[in-house]
């Protein structure tokens, strides 16, 4: 349960770091979009870089070359997917969701807020990050295609503080 024996743990650590090393390589190589927080199917791909260096680091059955093979099968998946959606917006549509509007001049938009399931709390929370103190304080709050919130706050005349 604790210990096999000592070729497991040296198989692990060389096939590892050659396979943490490849995947570094292939990253730079295939630019800052493959790891890039813009959308959910960038997100689904993080998570299958990620899943593959574990299956290739613990599983045995599975080959290191095996490994760097599903590394470059998913960064070029990647890379044809964004190729795509930058040249078609038709298919840019298919495989990006687009930002929703969930707050305009200090209220809610209530029909966005339900179809993009967020709540008032998790959307004040976004707006008290950026500094409003109530949602009258908000201009604008949209739900951006990557998951984040982004939040316009009215400048407010402020009393003047003593320096």
């Amino acid at each position: 349960m604790f210990f096999q024996d000592w070729q497991g743990i040296v198989r692990t650590i060389i096939v590892g770091a050659l396979a943490y090393a490849l995947l570094v390589l292939f990253l730079r190589v295939s630019g800052k979009r493959t790891l890039a927080k813009l959308n959910a199917f960038d997100l689904v791909v993080t998570v299958a870089l990620g899943s593959t260096l574990s299956a290739v680091l613990l599983q045995e059955s599975i080959a290191l070359g095996e490994g760097a093979a599903a590394f470059v099968l998913l960064i070029l998946l990647q890379y044809s997917v964004t190729f795509l959606s930058v040249r078609s917006a038709r298919f840019a549509r298919l495989v990006r969701s687009e930002p929703a509007l969930l707050a305009r001049d200090g209220r809610f938009c209530s029909g966005a807020m339900v179809a993009e399931r967020i709540t008032e709390d998790e959307a004040m929370s976004a707006a008290r990050a950026s500094g409003a103190r109530d949602i009258r304080d908000v201009d604008f709050m949209i739900l951006e295609s990557d998951g984040t919130i982004s939040v316009g706050v009215t400048e407010r005349d402020r009393p003047l503080t003593d320096r």
